[in-house]
This record gives C-alpha cells, sequence and structure tokens, in this order.
C-alpha cells in the first residue's frame, strides 16, 4: 500500500472513533435512573446558577387521617347570639326576671301571687306562694345570693331564702298603702333602694329590717332604680320624664332632665364606668347620662315607632334594650353606636325587664307566659 493510501486508511479510522463517542453520551444522561438521585436532592436544571434546596413538606394525611380543627384565637369574632325560649305555667304573667349565680333564674309571677323559679338545664319550674294579695312586681339577687321582690300588692319588700324557700315579709311604715311598689337596687353598703310609681322611693337596711319611705321631689312616677359601682343610686321617673340621683346618707332625690322633653325615662342602668343609661318610652330613644362631666348623649332605636321599654348593661358594657313597638330585643354597642335587633320568637310578647349574667341576657314575656333568654357566646 502506498504511503498516501495508508495515511487515507488512519484518517477514517479516527473519523470512526470520534463519531462513536458523539453518538453514546446523549443516551447515557438521558438514561440516567431518578433513583441515583440523593434523598432531598434537586435535580439539576438547565442553569448554571446555585439551586437552593427547599425543606421538605409535611407529608399530606391519607384518606382515613383526620385533620384537627384549629384553635381559636383572640381576634375570632364571638359566635352569634342565640335566643331561647322557656314556658312558665299558664297565667303567670311573668314581669321581672333574676338569674342567679347557681344557675337558677327567678321570676315574678305577678297574676298569681308567687315567685317562681326555672331550672335552665331541665325546664322544670317551681312557684312559691308569696301570700294573700301578692302581686309581686320586680325581683333582683341580693348580696346575700337570695331573691328580694318589691310587692306592690302587699305594699311590702319581701324575701325568700333560695335553700328554705321561707318568705319574709317587711312592710312599708303606716299610711303608705298604695305606693306601687316597682323596682329595687342594693347599693355599696348592702342597702336595698325602691321605687314607687304613685310618687315615693325608699329604702330597706336588711340589717336593721327597718324601711323608710321618702316622697319623690316631682311626685309620681318613680319606675327603674339602678346602683352605680361607687356606690350612688339613680332612679328614672316614667311620668315624670327624669332620673335622679339620691343620697344615699340623707336620702334626698336631685332631678336630672335629659335633653328631650317629655321623652318617658322609664328605666336605667349603670356601666362599668359609672354613666347611667336610660330607656326613653315615649321618645323611643336611649339616652345615656355621664355623672362625670354633666352631659348627655341620645340615640333613637331603629324603626318606624320604637318603644324603649327595658334597659340593662352586661358585664361588657354593651346596653340591651326591649322595644314593644318592634317585639324585639335591641343590642347597642357604645364603642360603635350601632344598634343590632333580634326579634323575638313570640308574637307580643311584651317584655318589660331585662337582667343577665355573663354569657346571658335574659327577659320576661309577660304577655305570652315565657322566659326567653339571649347566650351571647361572650363570658
Amino acid at each position: 500500500m502506498g504511503r498516501i493510501a495508508v495515511i487515507q486508511f488512519l484518517m477514517l479510522l479516527l473519523l470512526v472513533a470520534c463519531a462513536g463517542e458523539q453518538a453514546q453520551t446523549p443516551e447515557a444522561t438521558a438514561t440516567l435512573p431518578p433513583a441515583s438521585l440523593p434523598t432531598g436532592t434537586a435535580r439539576p436544571t438547565p442553569t448554571t446558577a446555585p439551586v437552593e434546596e427547599s425543606p421538605p413538606a409535611d407529608p399530606l394525611p391519607s384518606p382515613t387521617t383526620e385533620l384537627a380543627a384549629p384553635s381559636p384565637t383572640p381576634t375570632s369574632p364571638p359566635a352569634e347570639p342565640v335566643l331561647q325560649e322557656y314556658a312558665v305555667p299558664s297565667g303567670s304573667h311573668p314581669h321581672d326576671v333574676a338569674p342567679a349565680p347557681d344557675g337558677t333564674v327567678w321570676y315574678t309571677a305577678q297574676r298569681t301571687g308567687e315567685l317562681g323559679r326555672l331550672d335552665p338545664e331541665t325546664g322544670e319550674t317551681h312557684h312559691i306562694p308569696l301570700g294573700q294579695g301578692s302581686a309581686p312586681h320586680g325581683v333582683i339577687v341580693g348580696p346575700d345570693g337570695a331573691p328580694w321582690i318589691t310587692d306592690s300588692g302587699l305594699n311590702a319588700i319581701v324575701r325568700v331564702d333560695p335553700a328554705t324557700e321561707e318568705v319574709q315579709r317587711f312592710p312599708l311604715p303606716a299610711g303608705s298603702s298604695n305606693t306601687n311598689l316597682n323596682t329595687a337596687a342594693f347599693d355599696a353598703q348592702g342597702v336595698l333602694w325602691f321605687t314607687g310609681q304613685n310618687g315615693f322611693y325608699g329604702r330597706l337596711d336588711p340589717a336593721a329590717g327597718e324601711v323608710e319611705l321618702f316622697p319623690a321631689p316631682r311626685g309620681r312616677g318613680p319606675y327603674g332604680i339602678t346602683a352605680t359601682p361607687d356606690g350612688a343610686v339613680y332612679y328614672a321617673s316614667l311620668a315624670g320624664s327624669h332620673i335622679a340621683r339620691i343620697d344615699v346618707t340623707t336620702g334626698e332625690a336631685t332631678p336630672i332632665d335629659p335633653p328631650t322633653p317629655g321623652q318617658g325615662a322609664r328605666r336605667v342602668w349603670s356601666d362599668s364606668a359609672g354613666r347611667i343609661w336610660v330607656s326613653e318610652w315615649t321618645a323611643g330613644q336611649l339616652g345615656m347620662f355621664d355623672p362625670a362631666s354633666g352631659e348627655w348623649r341620645e340615640w333613637p332605636l331603629p324603626g318606624e315607632q320604637p318603644q324603649a321599654y327595658a334597659v340593662y348593661v352586661d358585664d361588657q358594657d354593651i346596653v340591651w334594650l326591649s322595644d314593644f313597638g318592634a317585639n324585639a330585643l335591641v343590642r347597642f354597642e357604645p364603642a360603635s353606636e350601632t344598634f343590632t335587633v333580634f326579634p323575638l320568637p313570640s308574637d307580643s310578647a311584651a317584655v318589660r325587664q331585662i337582667l343577665g349574667r355573663p354569657g346571658e341576657v335574659w327577659a320576661a314575656e309577660s304577655a305570652v307566659d315565657k322566659l326567653v333568654v339571649v347566650r351571647t357566646g361572650i363570658e
């Protein structure tokens, strides 16, 4: 073979060898098994920048695994209030209601002259006769844990022992018949103050058993009454369209007039700051008097013909009213100055008074022989 032929033959062998290497390289890369990558290592990408590894994700639950419900946080909104009614014996005409710390709910059976006792757990009721001629109006739970009643029929303050059901009467002074007793409140010293619509207010020191009666400065009208955290006492005069502050030492009452004339101040309640909230029956308004500044605020209730009867301030300083015109309970939030209306389950229920305990707002539906509770979901 000539020299040129040998050189051509060697060049041909070199070209064949190079073509073989180029054909094998892509095949080796394409067939690299995924299992050969270390666990948790990302597969290389065409970019030359370093790849930051992410932490492994939590394993997904199997179809039989139950996810735990998230725990509530402080910012979670409270549950919507829930209303529930309890029937009481027919003909009772429950006027006022007073839930006790032990779970009992007391109410005045005005037409039957009895004090009622409801067990909300079972719905069972029990009545305690208060005496011949009794027509109980208001009931509250005193510092001693007993129900105290303003009985206009007996013209007396009545205490019922919650354990023995013994009835103890404290008659008003001689010559004061037909006072038309209405509502009571205990001051910071444990003295019971009360109102009489025919133009009176008074006090009872349970330790001494002595009842005192005072003529109201403007005559007829004393109705709702409340005590503030610092021990002051205020009452509302329905017929007189004003509230009044009682000097608990001297017994003297000083009238305070709301901005709206003839508004029909019916009931009053103090909040934790000592501000006095007023249900203005005739005007259909909520009023607020601040003793610290001497200033008034008033808010018309929603609706076409509101009639604000009862008022109560709960332990969260939320204000509750009963609106005869709308047959509803109404919540007022002072921070936002907004009303929320809760229609009552029974028609023409006639709620005349409201009281409560943490998480619950109770009312007596006097026209339908029922009690109703609003469970607020906040305790």
